[in-house]
């Protein structure tokens, strides 16, 4: 029996990634990642040539037994996305979940995230808090945020930079202007940006410039 290791790797700045991450995906017999592409450039970075194949939303559900299948045969199997940890907003649970079923063993290494430094950059109560990852883009929206109305819990949410604004905006009326409010984007990056204040104030700052880079919204609570 071989084993599933779940990776994460830098949301940034290549730097991040752990020394044992780098042993072990040069260890593995297979890498399974969310675009091939770009686990190609950071693979390369560290010098690592092992066997790589896609695991995405797209294909998770045709190929999750055929990777079980081979991790019982005896091979290692490394799990990877394009930044942070799998399964955080990103392909992983269905997999995990399954090798977990077949009494296979799982081990998630320790090591990158963007909403922890993001909490932590925010200034805002980080004792307690609800991770909410990405809103739905269309139906159920306005129905989430709704269920958020009465959370005391600082409140954390992953967006894209298109979205940005609208969302901040709709923020702005379930929550109130007032609400204080952190927004980190390009986070271990050259341009790593952390703008904090009131979701007004945010929301003006970011009506009045192009946004890039993957964005962390963080809102305090209901007081």
């Amino acid at each position: 029996m071989g084993k599933l290791y779940v990776i994460p790797t830098p949301v940034g700045n290549l730097e991040d990634i752990t020394f044992r991450a780098v042993r072990l995906l040069k260890e593995v017999d297979i890498i399974y990642a969310e675009d091939t592409r770009t686990s190609g450039v950071l693979l390369k970075h560290f010098e690592i040539s092992n066997k790589l194949y896609s695991y995405h939303i797209f294909n998770e559900h045709q190929i999750v037994e055929d990777i079980v299948t081979k991790i019982e045969s005896g091979l290692n199997i490394a799990l990877i996305s394009d930044a942070g940890t799998p399964g955080i907003s990103d392909p992983g649970f269905l997999l995990i979940r399954e090798c977990i079923r077949h009494e296979i063993e799982v081990d998630c290494l320790p090591g990158a995230t963007s909403f922890v430094p993001a909490l932590v950059m925010s200034g805002l109560p980080s004792d307690h808090f609800s991770f909410e990852g990405f809103l739905p883009h269309k139906k159920g929206r306005q129905t989430k945020i709704s269920s958020l109305l009465e959370e005391k819990r600082t409140m954390i949410f992953f967006e894209s930079p298109f979205r940005l604004v609208k969302t901040l905006e709709q923020f702005c009326i379930a929550f109130g202007e007032d609400r204080q409010a952190s927004v980190s984007r390009e986070i271990s990056k050259m341009f790593q940006e952390t703008r904090r204040g009131t979701l007004k104030e945010i929301l003006t700052h970011f009506s009045a410039k192009q946004v890039k880079g993957e964005i962390v919204m963080i809102v305090s609570g209901k007081n």
